[in-house]
């Protein structure tokens, strides 16, 4: 019997805000344990939370750019559990009237385009962190993170293997990163992600018992994590046995997940409406508002790029894949660069250098106007392709312009026909043999003349020009 897995993915999104998002706290990581926090954070009796307005205006506007219908009215809730972390023994929620509903994500698979749809999108308050150290018989506890703001993004179970998983994960997070809600840093915590898979017969309706998988902060390991549960969970099946409803933590050491406890249901968690805090009421004004904020999102400009610069999808898939990148470019070909030049040297030797240094687009030495410079002395003929390789290292390092690099190191293409000729001539002379091989037959050996000029000319003679006087005097 064949299967197939059915998954949905709970991302938590941690929004950009410099403040928690019910106190002003600060949101910064990495402080001193425990030096971010206040008695709202810390749930000391007799504190009202305080929405912090840019959390909610940052969900509105992930809703918007994920075709989400933006709750007129929408309410929190309180979710109450016990957790040495969560000093409340509640985490402020949202529940049955959430911030945004619906929308969906559009990702290519197989060179086809899958929408996966959205179920909901809340805000939440973040919980403390447990920390295990060394051999002491307890656990330490920093509550810095308690407080900061959360968006929790579900989707339907409309995904159905790993590969779709990562994938959807990262457009995600291209997306929040272009909106500028979230910074997208997996290893910090940034954006993090649960998923709760099972699997079915093929062909049939009804769901298989759903496992929650937690633990997992890279799209190397969502893709892991769920390839190992899969192969877990089919295995179980066809033995005759039958799957718990559970969560599970994934190993990244050992690649596999483990138990960690059963899984909780709503009723669990005794919801109920939070009465320190008034319903939320978004009216269109403020819609509008937060729409006209939004920038041109990826899928957008990617059919752009390949409608208005003749780009290959592939190409513009990757220069559209972050917003700074995307903007790099359309720099670049405003100041002259050709765009399926520019989108080359970005994604060829730029991207080398940038991922050898590890170096953001943000960080880059080199501005647009000098690559697109430089790509047009090379379209002018002035210097070959070869040496800008060399020059564009040279741009990187020194912050100094192609034509003054090129003046400098004398690197002018030589375009002269009696110069290349000359040099031509002393090779044929001096490599005889070659000469009468090559008129025999072994045409492969023009490169090799080819080569010898190049080294004679230290790369500046024209490589279109040489080919052909080449071709012209060996006959």
């Amino acid at each position: 019997m064949e299967y197939e897995a059915v998954i949905g993915l709970e991302v938590h999104a941690q929004l950009s805000t410099k403040t928690k998002i019910f106190c002003s706290c600060s949101t910064d990581f990495g402080s001193e344990p425990n030096s971010q926090t206040c008695p709202v954070c810390l749930g000391l009796p007799g504190v009202l939370p305080v929405l912090n307005k840019k959390a909610l205006n940052y969900a509105i506007k992930t809703g918007l750019a994920l075709n989400s219908r933006i709750a007129p009215l929408s309410r929190f809730a309180r979710k109450n559990y016990f957790y040495p972390d969560l000093p409340k023994n509640y985490q402020i929620s949202q529940y049955e009237l959430p911030i945004c509903e619906g929308g969906y994500i559009e990702i290519m698979v197989d060179n086809e385009i899958k929408r996966i749809n959205l179920t909901r999108i809340h805000l939440e308050e973040d919980a403390g962190k447990n920390i295990h150290e060394g051999k002491i018989p307890y656990s330490l506890v920093d509550l810095n993170r308690t407080g900061v703001p959360l968006m929790e993004i579900v989707s339907e179970p409309d995904i159905r293997t790993s590969k779709e998983a990562s994938e959807y994960m990262k457009k995600l997070r291209t997306i929040l990163r272009y909106i500028d809600v979230c910074d997208g840093n997996m290893e910090q915590g940034s954006l993090r992600c649960d998923a709760n898979v099972s699997v079915r017969p093929l062909g049939q309706k009804e769901f298989g018992v759903k496992v929650e998988l937690k633990n997992m902060n890279s799209f190397k390991y969502v893709e892991k994590a769920l390839e190992y549960e899969i192969k877990r969970q089919i295995s179980i099946l066809k033995e005759g046995g039958r799957i718990l409803q559970e969560t599970r933590l994934f190993d990244s050491d050992l690649g596999t997940t483990h138990s960690m406890r059963s899984k909780e249901q709503a009723h669990d968690y005794r919801y109920f409406p939070d009465p320190d805090l008034v319903p939320i009421i978004i009216d269109e004004g403020l819609l509008n508002e937060i729409r006209a904020t939004l920038p041109e999102l990826p899928d957008i400009k990617r059919q752009r790029f390949v409608r208005d610069f003749g780009l290959t999808d592939y190409d513009a898939e990757f220069l559209s894949s972050e917003r700074a990148l995307s903007e790099w470019f359309e720099e670049a070909v405003k100041a002259g660069g050709q765009p399926k030049a520019c989108a080359n040297w970005i994604m060829g030797d730029l991207t080398k250098l940038l991922k050898d240094d590890g170096k953001s687009i943000d960080e880059c030495p080199i501005k647009p106007h000098q690559l697109a410079s430089m790509i047009t002395l090379i379209d002018k003929g002035v210097i070959s392709g070869k040496i800008a390789k060399s020059i564009f290292q040279d741009i990187y390092k020194t912050g100094k312009d192609a034509d003054l690099i090129v003046k400098e190191k004398g690197l002018v293409q030589i375009t002269d026909t009696s110069e290349i000729e000359k040099i031509i001539n002393e090779i044929m002379s001096t490599h005889t043999k070659e000469v009468e091989r090559y008129r025999q037959g072994e045409t492969k050996l023009l490169s090799f003349f080819a080569g010898q000029v190049m080294k004679a000319t230290k790369g500046k003679a024209n490589p279109q020009l040489l080919n052909d006087l080449l071709k012209a005097k060996l006959g």
